[in-house]
């Protein structure tokens, strides 16, 4: 039980729903789709729907989706790669010829296309009970009639406001010029009669006719080499989820273009030591979580691609001999400061977690990837565009190299975590980079620590980034000098690591468990 005394938060308990997100009016929405009859898929697309609004420093109907499903929870997770792939006549040739040396996060040649959209009418099909316009139905509410920023959403909007490109991004996402202060009601006219399309035409609505041709023009008119046939040939695709143990616990991921194959060589490299005999705040546990995670964000580096590329990281995860070798290169005492340093790939992202009535549950994020993602919107749309293909290099060979209808490696990572073939966590960690560690780290404080879900997500966080470990400013000076004292650069990071939702099920008592990070506006929401 946490301390009283202290500012924090409570778990959430109840017995029929139980719904987590990154802001208030999305986990409200979400619970009214519960009950109205929808189940926990219903409620998730309504919340990313809601989010796509309201929170569009972060995610957008612009930008890309990826979903675990359990039903009743007792059932092997199914996975959907809803992320979007990059115009089919791009290539690192014609990326020379442009005299481009990367893809600039801000330009047309980011933008891949979105795939969010397609995700939401393909789980809709596969996995719902209300109709989609129903489901829908919040978001446009919210875009058409406005919605009150929120604190912490108004605090991403004034630090991030200058990367909206051109006039349409800063008429619709800044009043008079300036970013929302808390408390202020902001509009998307645009995006709600696009969200009215889709709900009528359904995904025709935002892959073929008038929606697509208008961003397609945009985009061609600054350079970009996206067609309506990439639209119109958009599709996600049901995938198998990949896993490995941690302590017993079957921790669940998707497969790349994601890097949940990361947080899961994190992982078994932490699995060699007995993390329990340390406090949880305690600087040599840190420094362990640390070295693996510099290990496997070194491995992401060198071979993380899409799917077909990434043959040898995949192998990684079931290499006991190479794990066993990775754990042993640890010096508990000692920062190994010969790992090349991690270079940053940002990311905003929202994610969201559904368990219902029956036990069907859902772990779901959604990215336009930078905050505002590209920063560019196609005149009367109100749409965002995403900046994923940022991620790309142009290193011919490389799994992540450019190459045309490729996705790019992707940073957004839903999770889930089975005990004795029961669905104990539906849980994501947001923030670009700190996902792999994030989720690792949280997955030890609730298994080799037994803190409570809350208190898991509550406490200060770290991540070893460039060539520095950057520490939020909770973490105490005692443990930054031992840290220090190990060989590490650490400093203090200008803004927090990300965020993250938790919805466990206490098969025992019959209770959901929810848990929400303070970190962002959210709130965890049952009944």
């Amino acid at each position: 039980m946490r301390d009283f005394n202290y500012p924090g938060r409570s778990e959430v308990f109840s017995s029929n729903a139980m719904v987590a997100s990154s802001q208030p009016l999305a986990s409200e929405s979400a619970i009214e789709i519960l009950k109205k009859g929808g189940n926990a898929m219903d409620a998730a697309i309504a919340a990313a729907a809601v989010l796509a609004v309201i929170e569009p420093t972060d995610t957008g109907i612009g930008g890309d989706c990826f979903a675990l499903f359990s039903k009743n929870g007792n059932s092997i997770p199914i996975a959907f790669n809803g992320s979007g792939k990059s115009p089919s006549r791009l290539t690192i040739d014609s990326a020379r010829e442009l005299k481009l040396d990367y893809i600039d996060g801000r330009s047309p040649h980011s933008v891949t296309i979105p795939g969010a959209v397609d995700a939401w009418f393909k789980l809709h099909e596969r996995f719902c009970n209300l109709d989609f316009d129903e489901i829908i139905n919040p978001a446009i509410k919210f875009a058409e009639e406005g919605f009150f920023v929120h604190e912490r959403l108004s605090y991403t909007w004034s630090n991030n406001f200058k990367r909206l490109v051109n006039v349409e991004a800063k008429d619709i996402f800044l009043r008079n010029k300036k970013p929302p202060l808390p408390g202020q009601k902001m509009k998307n006219l645009y995006l709600a009669e696009v969200l009215k399309t889709i709900s009528k035409q359904g995904r025709k609505g935002f892959y073929e006719g008038e929606v697509p041709s208008k961003i397609v023009k945009f985009l061609n008119e600054l350079g970009g080499l996206h067609t309506t046939e990439d639209f119109c040939n958009a599709h996600g695709e049901f995938v198998e989820p990949i896993y490995s143990y941690y302590r017993d616990n079957k921790i669940f991921q998707l497969p790349p273009n994601t890097q949940g194959v990361i947080a899961l060589i994190i992982l078994r490299i932490l699995e060699s030591f007995k993390i329990s005999k340390y406090d949880f705040n305690h600087p040599d546990r840190i420094h362990l979580l640390i070295e693996a995670a510099k290990i496997a964000y070194n491995y992401r580096n060198k071979l993380l691609g899409d799917l077909n590329s990434s043959k040898l990281i995949m192998e990684i995860i079931s290499d006991d001999l190479l794990i066993n070798k990775l754990s042993q290169s640890i010096d508990v005492n000692k920062a190994n400061n010969l790992i090349p340093p991690i270079p940053s790939i940002g990311s905003n992202t929202v994610y969201l977690t559904v368990v219902d009535k029956d036990l069907n549950a859902v772990s779901f994020i959604n990215s336009i990837y930078e905050s505002f993602g590209s920063g560019l919107v196609p005149p009367e749309t109100g749409i965002l565009l995403q900046n994923r293909g940022k991620s790309f290099n142009l290193i011919k060979g490389h799994p992540n190299c450019l190459q045309p209808s490729k996705r790019p490696m992707h940073t957004i990572i839903p999770g889930m975590v089975f005990r004795d073939d029961k669905l104990f966590m539906s849980y994501g960690v947001m923030g670009g980079d700190y996902q792999p560690i994030g989720h690792s780290d949280v997955l030890s404080c609730v298994i080799d620590h037994n803190l409570n879900f809350q208190k898991s997500l509550d406490k200060p966080r770290f991540l070893p980034i460039n060539d520095t470990i950057e520490v939020e400013r909770s973490l105490s000076s005692k443990i930054v000098n031992k840290l220090k004292s190990k060989g590490h650069d650490v400093k203090t990071s200008q803004y927090p690591h990300g965020g993250g939702q938790i919805v466990s099920i206490d098969w025992k008592e019959g209770k959901l468990i929810g848990a929400s990070d303070p970190r962002k506006d959210g709130i965890a929401l049952g009944y």
